[in-house]
């Protein structure tokens, strides 16, 4: 696998708000530090009557604040209807994200799960796959899938497509950071033992580094990863 010095552009694809830090917020702090451009792309927005606008502006915020921690360099939003994503064409949810990464042009690409139980992270995860087709020479050579807290291990493993890492990336530097970023989003931390609570966040970083005997880490599926000839 290539080393993390060889990803200068990242996009990493939120379903919604906060899925980004839960999923990979340490790497996200680790390659902006190293001097690596990070954006992120939310996919979706929730609207009325379901999400009040002042609501959503509210975790808007709280998504700029967390960003500004991590050293994001750009938020980019598509605003496609949350939790109804299966209700639009899946061809405009592939020209909506296929034009904004083609503005990026990210070198990796980081998707939520396939297997996770939200409906809306399965369709990112699928429109984002139809964009990463590597016909030419742009397109991404990696593609990475993160977990997320309460979302990738609620659905039915064995059943339906279960998580198993293949990728770990040590954030023991950043773990602080990736929790201090979802704090953040105090619209959306929970209370331990829910699953978005600081200590769950800090258990499951401390257990992904354990298993490759480092304090914390970070876990993906490695989907694809292309090594280019010059």
């Amino acid at each position: 696998m290539t080393e993390l010095a060889a990803i200068r552009r990242a996009a990493v694809l939120a379903p919604h708000p906060d899925d980004e830090v839960l999923g990979c917020g340490g790497t996200m702090a680790r390659l902006a530090a190293a001097g690596s451009e990070v954006h992120v792309v939310i996919a979706t927005r929730g609207r009325p009557p379901c999400y009040p606008d002042a609501y959503m502006e509210r975790v808007m915020g709280e998504a700029r604040a967390a960003h500004a921690m991590l050293r994001v360099h750009q938020t980019h939003h598509l605003d496609l209807p949350a939790a109804a994503l299966d209700t639009l064409p899946a061809a405009e949810i592939n020209a909506r994200l296929g034009d904004c990464l083609d503005a990026i042009a990210p070198d990796t690409l980081f998707v939520p799960f396939v297997g996770d139980v939200h409906l809306d992270h399965q369709i990112v995860f699928t429109s984002a796959m139809v964009w990463a087709r590597p016909r030419h020479a742009g397109a991404p050579a990696r593609v990475l899938a993160y977990e997320t807290l309460s979302e990738t291990n609620w659905y039915a493993p064995g059943v339906t497509p279960g998580f198993q890492p293949n990728l770990f990336v040590d954030i023991s530097d950043h773990l602080d950071q990736k929790i201090d970023a979802f704090a953040a989003f105090e619209s959306q931390a929970k209370p331990f033992p829910d699953e978005r609570s600081p200590e769950a966040i800090r258990a499951l970083a401390t257990l992904r580094g354990a298993t490759v005997y480092c304090a914390a880490a970070e876990a993906f599926v490695a989907i694809r990863e292309i090594w280019r000839g010059r």
